[in-house]
């Protein structure tokens, strides 16, 4: 029987010392355990903030990275638009400038052609009348005629030639 008395001796001084501690302790266990149970629950809390935070800042750089790509693009597109109107314009006066040369070549060799007739006129007149005087100082027959022709003929080959 000392056997069972001493079972129910440690069944006295369990529910004693159970007693004593939920009259004394027993809240401020629960107590702290709540309180460590906020404070976990309170990291959790920030920990959960800080990832929203780092998946916002993240998306805001890659939307802020998105537009200053898109702002690289349309700068250099306007770069090449702007250097393509640049050489359009830079052929169009080449262009210009190339006709302003043609038409003052063309004008140049008018007038040297106009002032080459002129010279030709000029001097058919005066192998005309050189032929003329040679004619009357001379009365021809058929065949002088023929010759003296033929050498006025050869006279202005060689003065237009030379």
């Amino acid at each position: 029987m000392l056997a069972g008395n001493e079972l129910v001796a440690q069944i006295v001084n369990f529910l004693l010392l159970l007693f004593i501690l939920r009259k004394f302790f027993w809240k401020k266990i629960l107590q702290l355990l709540d309180d460590r149970k906020a404070r976990i629950a309170g990291e959790f809390k920030k920990i959960e903030d800080t990832q929203k935070e780092i998946a916002q800042l993240k998306s805001d750089y890659e939307a802020k990275m998105r537009t200053i790509e898109e702002a690289a693009q349309q700068r250099i597109h306007d770069a090449i638009v702007e250097a393509r109107l640049k050489a359009e314009e830079i052929e169009q006066r080449a262009r210009e400038d190339a006709q302003k040369a043609i038409e003052h070549g063309s004008a140049e060799i008018q007038f040297q052609i106009a002032k080459a007739k002129e010279e030709l006129k000029q001097q058919t007149i005066e192998f005309t009348i050189q032929a003329a005087e040679h004619l009357v100082e001379k009365k021809f027959n058929a065949e002088d005629d023929k010759h003296l022709v033929a050498d006025f003929i050869n006279r202005i080959d060689k003065m237009t030639v030379g």
